[in-house]
C-alpha cells in the first residue's frame, strides 16, 4: 500500500473512569502530534459529565478536543452508548453495570468500529483500546485491524496476574486471605507479601465478577500487536524485562501525562468534576506544611474509616487539604464527615469536592500526600517530589503500595490493613501523620532520587520518549504491512 495515500487513523476507546481517561487523552495528543489521525471515543455518560464539569449549556455541542484541533491536530471526537440511559446510577448498580458491559458491550464496539470503517473506507484504521476492555482483541481480529493495548497501571500488576501458574505451584493462587507470607520466587519481582497481591488473586474474590473480568483481560492481552505501559522503564526494569519474555512489543512510555513532548496549547478537557481552586489557601501556609489527602475518583470508603481519618487529621494538628467527593461513601450518602468537623478544623483544614491534583501537589507548601495509591496519583506525587502515606483500598492499589513503600521507599503505610474498610484508629492515624510531616523521614530523601529518575525518563531524550518514538516507528511499519497483506487477499 502506498504510504502517501492516507495517514493512519486511530480509533481510541478508554475505560470510562478518570484514572484511565487522563492517560488516554494524553496518548491521543501524542499520537496526533506524530502524524496520526484520531477518533477519540467517550461513553455518552462521560461526555455528559465532562460537559457538566465545564458548565456547558448543552452536552451535544460540547467537544473537549476543539482546542486541540484548532492547534492543528487531527482529532475527531465522538461518543458510544453503553446500553444505559444517562441518568442511570452506574456507581450504585456497579455489579449490574459491569456485568452488562462484559456481556453486551463487545457487540456494540464491533458495530461501532465497523460503522467508522464503512464511513471512511479510504483511511488506514487501527485500534487503541484500554487493556481492561478485552473486546479490543476480538474487534481488531474481526475487522483485520492492528491492535494497540494501553495498560494504565504499573507493569508489576499485569505481570503478577500473568504469573498464576507459578503462584499456584507454590500454593499462592488463589491466595488464602488469612495468611501473610513472603513470595520471593517470581523472576522480575522483588519479594512481595501475600497481603500486597491484587484482591482478584485472592481466595475471597476468585469467583467475583471483577476477578473473572481481569483474568479474561490478562488472557487476551498477549494477542495484542503492541502493549503500552504508563510507567517508567527504570522504575520497573526487572519486571519489564520479565514481561518482554512473555509478550512481544512492550513499551514503557509513562507517565505520559507529564511528557515534555506533549503538544502545547491544546487544553483538552479531562476532568469529570468541577475543580476547586486551592491556590490562595495553599499560598497562605508555610513551605512543606500541608498534607494533601485524596482517595481518588472512584473507590469508596466506609463512613467509619472516613471518620477515623477525619479525627486523626484533627488530632495531628497539621495543615491539610482533603478531597471529599460527594460519593466517597456512596452515591446516596453525602453527609459523611463527623458533625461539626469542618468548623473544628477551621484554618487548619480545607475540605473540597475535587481539584486539579497536579497543581496542588506542585505547590511548595505541600509536604505529603495521604493517598489510596491509585497509579496516576503515585506518578504525579513522584513527579512533584511528594512522599506518600498509603492507604490502599482495592484493585491494583495494594500492589502499587508495595512499590511505593517496599521497593522505592518513598512512603509509609497508614496501617497494616490493605483492603477497603480495614480497621484503623484515629490515634494511630494522628501519630503516623504527625511523625511523617514533622521529621526528615527516609522517604523524603528517597523521593528525590526516584523523582530524578522519572523526570529523566520524560525528557526529550529520556527512555519514555525513546520508547514512544520506537513504538510509533514499529506501529507504522505494522499498519502498512497489515494493510498490504489485506490488499493482496
Amino acid at each position: 500500500m502506498d504510504r502517501n495515500v492516507s495517514k493512519p487513523h486511530a480509533i481510541m476507546i478508554s475505560v470510562p473512569y478518570q484514572g484511565h481517561i487522563n492517560p488516554f487523552v494524553n496518548l491521543a495528543l501524542k499520537l496526533a502530534s506524530n502524524g496520526f489521525s484520531i477518533t477519540f471515543v467517550h461513553f455518552e455518560f462521560v461526555h455528559h459529565m465532562l460537559s457538566k464539569s465545564q458548565n456547558s449549556n448543552g452536552t451535544s455541542e460540547f467537544d473537549g478536543f476543539s482546542k486541540a484541533r484548532k492547534s492543528g491536530l487531527d482529532i475527531r471526537y465522538t461518543t458510544i452508548n453503553d446500553g444505559f440511559p444517562i441518568e442511570f446510577d452506574r456507581d450504585l448498580h456497579l455489579v449490574e453495570y459491569r456485568e452488562s458491559l462484559l456481556e453486551h458491550f463487545p457487540a456494540r464496539v464491533d458495530e461501532f468500529v465497523g460503522s467508522i470503517i464503512e464511513s471512511n473506507p479510504s483511511m488506514v484504521h487501527f485500534l487503541v483500546v484500554d487493556t481492561i476492555f478485552y473486546c479490543g482483541v476480538s474487534t481488531a481480529k474481526k475487522h483485520k485491524l492492528v491492535n494497540v493495548s494501553f495498560w494504565t497501571e504499573p507493569a508489576l500488576v499485569i505481570y503478577l496476574a500473568n504469573c498464576t501458574k507459578i503462584l499456584r505451584e507454590n500454593g499462592h493462587f488463589p491466595c488464602k486471605d488469612n495468611i501473610e507470607e513472603d513470595i520471593n520466587y517470581i523472576p522480575g519481582v522483588q519479594t512481595i507479601s501475600t497481603r500486597d497481591l491484587m484482591p482478584y488473586l485472592k481466595e475471597a474474590q476468585i469467583n467475583t465478577f471483577d476477578s473473572k473480568l481481569m483474568f479474561k483481560v490478562f488472557n487476551d492481552v498477549e494477542k495484542a500487536d503492541f502493549i503500552l505501559y504508563n510507567t517508567v522503564q527504570e522504575l520497573e526494569t526487572d519486571t519489564i524485562s520479565a514481561l518482554n519474555k512473555k509478550f512481544q512489543k512492550n513499551y514503557a512510555i509513562g507517565p505520559i501525562g507529564l511528557s515534555k513532548n506533549l503538544p502545547k496549547n491544546t487544553n483538552v478537557t479531562k476532568s469529570l468534576r468541577s475543580e476547586s481552586d486551592c491556590t490562595q489557601w495553599l499560598d497562605s501556609r508555610p513551605p512543606s506544611s500541608v498534607l494533601y489527602v485524596s482517595f481518588g475518583s472512584l473507590v469508596h470508603i466506609s463512613k467509619q474509616v472516613l471518620q477515623e481519618i477525619a479525627y486523626g487529621l484533627l488530632l495531628s494538628e497539621v495543615n491539610f487539604i482533603w478531597v471529599v467527593r460527594l460519593d466517597i461513601v456512596s452515591s446516596t450518602d453525602a453527609e459523611v464527615l463527623p458533625t461539626g468537623f469542618v468548623d473544628e478544623v477551621k484554618d487548619k483544614g480545607l475540605i473540597i469536592p475535587w481539584c486539579n491534583q497536579i497543581m496542588v501537589l506542585s505547590n511548595p507548601t505541600v509536604g505529603g500526600f495521604l493517598t489510596h495509591c491509585g497509579w496516576n496519583s503515585i506518578l504525579e506525587s513522584i513527579y512533584c517530589g511528594i512522599p506518600m502515606i498509603c492507604y490502599p483500598i482495592t484493585y491494583d492499589q495494594p500492589t502499587n503500595k508495595k512499590l511505593v513503600v517496599d521497593d522505592w521507599k518513598i512512603g509509609i503505610g497508614l496501617c497494616d490493613g490493605t483492603s477497603v474498610n480495614s480497621e484503623i484508629k484515629r490515634d494511630e492515624v494522628a501519630k503516623k501523620i504527625k511523625t511523617f510531616m514533622s521529621t526528615s523521614h527516609r522517604s523524603k530523601q528517597e523521593i528525590k532520587k526516584v523523582r530524578a529518575t522519572l523526570q529523566s525518563a520524560i525528557k526529550i531524550d529520556g527512555s519514555s520518549e525513546r520508547n514512544f518514538d520506537q513504538f510509533v516507528k514499529d506501529l507504522k511499519e505494522k499498519i502498512y504491512s497489515n494493510n498490504k497483506e489485506i490488499g493482496t487477499n
